[in-house]
């Protein structure tokens, strides 16, 4: 089937990327938030990285006006149900995600392709909480979206071809990559990528290093362009503990336990760049390390 108009389920970092990308690709997108506020930021957010496209010579002034004409917001799900492929990118909570597909279900079109941007979460098992497990599949975008040229295209045990192919249509007019991962606890990316800031997590918990000692290492050491406590902070460390759990929780394998201290940090409420505390404190001018 042609996709041409798109539901963005959130309006938070993964969202409003989403929908920035989409739109400017020429698909008429919905944003939808539970909160007003979210939805107003998210707008003036995609506006101001349009802008900054223009100022680099990336996209025209009117590609960004068509772009933002294209985006219309709302808080009720519904208005979403009619388009041709809803993405889910609410928090990576599987109970919230379930919840949202369930109140979408009675007002969705026959046609419509149901997505979750989860970044750990089985496709399958929330699948089967709709009435399309075949025509639902996982669709997992890198943060930040309009920079990152991956996407990840899991497929649930009951996702038709169909669905795949409009999928990886979509990501194609993106002028992204897609890479077909299988359904298993955190897909391919989060499967290498989490383990590693868990690992950092320990080696910090256990007084190897100190948190510019481990950034340093591993951007002087292994040419990373950002250290994994500082990744851990851009991701969130809400996030990373979530992905974390997945992992333990569905292999079964303790080499997947989440790090005390990255507990810990999350119970403090330490979430790192969106709350501005975290490995570093970013309410200063400049980042400064909390350990």
């Amino acid at each position: 089937m042609e996709i041409k108009s798109i539901g963005v389920v959130g309006a938070g970092q993964m969202g409003n990327g989403i929908a920035h990308v989409m739109a400017l690709a020429g698909y008429e997108v919905r944003l939808n938030d539970i909160s007003q506020e979210s939805l107003d930021n998210a707008i003036a957010l995609i506006g101001k990285n349009l802008d900054r496209q223009v100022s680099r010579e990336k996209i025209t002034a009117d590609e960004r006006d068509s772009a933002m004409a294209r985006i219309t917001t709302t808080m009720a799900l519904q208005d979403i149900a009619q388009t041709d492929l809803v993405i889910e990118a609410a928090t990576e909570r599987e109970e919230v995600k379930n919840k949202i597909f369930e109140t979408l279900l009675p007002d969705l079109a026959p046609h419509t392709i149901l997505t979750s941007n989860t970044s750990s979460i089985s496709i399958t098992r929330l699948a089967s909480r709709t009435d399309r497990p075949e025509r639902f599949m996982g669709f997992h975008f890198m943060n930040p979206v309009p920079v990152m040229q991956l996407v990840e295209l899991i497929r649930g045990i009951a996702t038709d071809k169909p669905t795949y192919d409009a999928c990886l249509g979509v990501v194609e007019k993106l002028g992204k990559t897609a890479a077909s991962a299988e359904d298993f606890p955190a897909f391919i990316v989060n499967r290498i990528l989490m383990p590693m800031i868990n690992e950092a997590v320990y080696t910090l918990y256990e007084g190897v290093g100190n948190v510019n000692s481990i950034d340093q290492s591993m951007k002087l050491g292994a040419n990373h362009p950002m250290g994994p406590l500082e990744l851990a902070d851009f991701i969130g460390l809400d996030t990373c503990l979530a992905i974390m759990n997945v992992l333990h929780d569905g292999l079964a394998d303790t080499k997947y336990r989440p790090c005390p201290l990255l507990t810990k940090y999350v119970e403090a409420g330490w979430l790192g760049r969106k709350s501005q505390r975290g490995f570093y404190d970013y309410r200063g001018d400049t980042p400064v390390p909390t350990r």
